[in-house]
């Protein structure tokens, strides 16, 4: 709800889960201490010291719990574990505790009694320990501790240590993001699964033969990968024009006898080059046969517009829900093509499911384009009124269309709160949706488009027709300045079956997280081509292709990280998510990770994949 949102609610928060959030921070309190989040805590000073970073100040009690006699090592997985279990004291906790020493309620305790009981009570201190409590003079007057400024300094300092790690943690990514290519800094985080059998299908020797480009013999200025590295997999694939490939799959008209269930989403690049998109919970009642699409949503309505974003790759992964979210199990995942729709035909069990969408990053992608102009958004008519320019208003109308999820030409309360978790990061609750309702135009409850605009034209009047805020909202939603959609993609999925009907509901907007990674790992390693690297068993690069893209993944074997330098400049026509020719991946012992996706730069022509994964 617009009306009550303050100045700071305008600004754009990204979106991540509140597990997300927590690994964070863990890993910036990690690195805070260590170099790696690979390298592990070898002493209890350590330990101390690390929790200490995360905001917790854990007595000696709680450090014997977790570090025994027996304890030799603990990791950054034995570090997040003990994170969840021991939470940051709040400041009421600490008042509380203070409130049983304090009999009188004053507020204050004095420095004899504090002495007194620090001293010889649970966890005995030092006198010098107690003097250097009873010394700062932010909380201590006339031989007394006012315990309320005590426990705000305690809180704060708490809170200034998480900051400061993860401010590091930024500024540490940032330099990662030069030195390794990656454009999103959780892509260098690996994915830790089981470690996998031997398959049937590695290949121990590796392809050497690098497909000569005609008419050029020279040789790269950069020194081979081959030349400056122990081991290395070569991995040379000639792929044809795949502009407009239809595969077998089932066309919608012919299952129109079957019952459907649809919704919209969109895909989001923040600032960071990272993605984020709806996540969906798909029910079926039965088994049933299926056929599930996926493909970008088409919005132009003014001709000779064009929509940038139809030509971005997607596909959607299907889990299935076992006991519970966490427990999710890779099904399927969209790969028959058919023009810009990728879809999946087969049968499905009753139960609960989860539909990821996915793209790669190679279509999607920050692009500095120059701008000539700044659109107008708002004008004063002739009566002085402010009015929604027709720009605006056409801008205003393809972001409705993307966010009525359900395509009922209506905003609900949910829907609403997707567009307001995006544009401001908070939520509208049934009360200010109330108030809404009384101001705007609604049908049975949910928003009407015209009252959308309403809404929006309130925003600017608020303003005095200063459009900041305006522009606030169509930034966040992939909008530049010129009002083109450029770094957003809506989609819109489609869920066919022939024995029930199914239900599909959006239930988050944010990052893929492991779940996605996990699922994008499984099916290369599932599906493509493995090679063993030569001269490192341990390591071995997964290369999978279908008609519109190459992924590879690496696994490793081994009980220490590996850092792999991919080289892809003898490719051609290729375009790499990671926005780089030569870059390098940092995969953690015992897993596997994303090394790249590829798509070809022009789809109308012929594409060659030439890639060299060497060990450093």
């Amino acid at each position: 709800q617009k009306i009550t949102h303050s100045e700071n609610s305008r600004v754009k928060k990204s979106q991540h889960s509140e597990e997300e959030i927590f690994y964070r921070n863990c890993r910036a309190a990690y690195l805070t201490v260590f170099k790696s989040s690979l390298e592990n805590i070898k002493s209890k000073e350590q330990l101390c010291l690390v929790l200490q970073q995360a905001g917790r100040n854990p007595s000696q009690k709680t450090l014997n719990k977790y570090w025994t006699s027996q304890t030799t090592t603990l990791n950054f997985d034995d570090f997040c574990a003990i994170l969840k279990k021991e939470k940051a004291a709040t400041k009421n906790e600490l008042l509380r505790a203070f409130g049983k020493i304090d009999k009188d309620n004053s507020g204050y305790i004095l420095h004899d009694e504090l002495y007194k009981i620090l001293t010889k009570r649970g966890e005995k201190m030092t006198l010098d320990e107690v003097s250097a409590i009873t010394k700062l003079a932010d909380f201590n007057s006339n031989g007394k501790l006012d315990y309320n400024k005590f426990c705000d300094l305690y809180v704060t300092t708490s809170e200034q240590c998480c900051k400061t790690a993860l401010e590091k943690l930024e500024v540490d990514s940032q330099l990662r993001r030069q030195q390794f290519g990656s454009q999103v800094e959780t892509s260098s985080e690996a994915i830790t699964l089981p470690v996998s059998k031997p398959s049937p299908r590695v290949s121990r020797k590796t392809d050497h033969k690098l497909i000569p480009v005609k008419g050029d013999s020279r040789i790269s200025s950069r020194p081979s990968s081959a030349q400056t590295c122990k081991a290395s997999v070569f991995t040379t694939i000639s792929m044809s024009a795949s502009r407009n490939r239809s595969t077998k799959l089932i066309e919608p008209s012919t299952v129109k006898e079957w019952q459907c269930a649809q919704s919209k989403g969109c895909f989001y690049l923040e600032d960071d080059g990272e993605i984020i998109s709806h996540k969906y919970r798909l029910h079926l009642p039965q088994r049933s046969a299926v056929c599930i699409t996926i493909k970008p949503l088409n919005l132009c309505q003014i001709e000779g517009k064009s929509c940038q974003w139809l030509s971005v790759d997607t596909v959607l992964y299907v889990l299935k829900e076992n006991e519970s979210q966490d427990n999710l199990q890779l099904v399927t995942l969209t790969e028959q093509q058919n023009k810009e729709m990728f879809g999946w035909k087969g049968e499905l069990g009753s139960g609960v499911y989860w539909l990821l969408p996915f793209t790669t990053g190679c279509r999607l992608k920050k692009v500095k384009t120059q701008i000539t102009g700044e659109a107008k958004l708002v004008y004063r008519g002739e009566d002085g009124e402010l009015a929604l320019t027709e720009e605006l208003r056409a801008a205003l109308l393809e972001v409705f269309e993307t966010i009525d999820l359900d395509g009922n030409g209506l905003l609900s309360l949910e829907e609403y709160n997707f567009f307001e978790l995006r544009t401001s990061g908070e939520k509208c609750d049934e009360e200010a949706w109330a108030v809404c309702k009384e101001n705007f135009d609604m049908k049975k409850n949910e928003l009407t488009r015209q009252g959308f605009m309403d809404l929006n034209l309130m925003e600017a009047n608020d303003r005095e027709g200063d459009p900041s805020d305006l522009w606030v909202t169509l930034l966040s939603l992939g909008y530049n300045k010129a009002l083109e959609m450029t770094e957003a993609c809506p989609f819109v999925i489609d869920i066919y079956a022939e024995k029930c009907k199914p239900r599909i509901k959006a239930i988050f907007l944010e990052a893929g997280g492991w779940q996605l990674n996990r699922a994008i790992c499984k099916s290369v390693v599932n599906k493509g081509e493995a090679k063993v690297m030569d001269g490192c068993e341990n390591v071995i690069v997964y290369t999978y292709k279908t008609d519109i893209r190459i992924t590879s993944v690496v696994e490793n074997k081994s009980e220490n990280k590996v850092i792999i330098h991919v080289n892809n400049e003898h490719s051609k026509n290729c375009l790499s998510n990671r926005g780089l020719t030569v870059f390098a991946i940092e995969v953690a012992p015992k897993s596997m990770m994303v090394s790249q996706h590829v798509m070809p730069l022009n789809d109308q022509e012929e594409w060659l994949y030439n890639c060299v994964h060497s060990l450093l």
